[in-house]
């Protein structure tokens, strides 16, 4: 068998995540009352979908291991963060506004240079990330084609004024 590089199609997209958390309603009021996803189904009381615009699901939350169910100890492998991208910097700074008004606490606060990027902790200690790209034509490539990335300070106080 040939050892060959396979590259996916540019349209594919990851379609959803789905997650093992301890107790379904209060992950529930996390990724519905907080984040703004809506659900789309429910198996009884072990599982339920939720998505944004009518799509079956982008994320399913399971009680399958047993509800209480401890997350994984620290320096372990496994998920760092899962990210919703958000469509434009306004439904970022709308929900972003709505988790501090929420006073749920943040974890930090990034500009990418290619996005801007607000990071939590779900109720069961899952990285979550919202954020919203920049447009591609800002982004910088440098010579070898690669785009350039880092970690600065995100302008809160600037994305904030996009909220009203």
């Amino acid at each position: 068998m040939k050892n060959e590089i396979i590259t996916n199609h540019p349209e594919t997209t990851v379609g959803h995540i789905h997650l093992t958390v301890s107790d379904l309603d209060r992950a529930l009021t996390f990724y519905r009352d907080l984040l703004g996803f809506t659900v789309s189904a429910r198996y009884g009381d072990s599982a339920v979908f939720l998505s944004a615009g009518g799509y079956h699901h982008h994320i399913g939350l399971n009680t399958w291991a047993g509800k209480g169910a401890t997350p994984a100890p620290q320096g372990h492998t496994g998920m760092y963060h899962v990210a919703f991208l958000y469509p434009s910097r306004k439904e970022l700074a709308r929900v972003l506004k709505h988790i501090l008004d929420s006073g749920y606490p943040l974890e930090g606060a990034s500009d990418h240079m290619v996005s801007e990027a607000i990071y939590l902790r779900d109720p069961d200690g899952n990285g979550v990330e919202i954020y919203v790209d920049r447009p591609r034509k800002d982004w910088k490539v440098s010579n070898d084609g690669l785009v350039e990335m880092d970690t600065l300070p995100l302008d809160m106080e600037d994305l904030l004024k996009q909220a009203n």
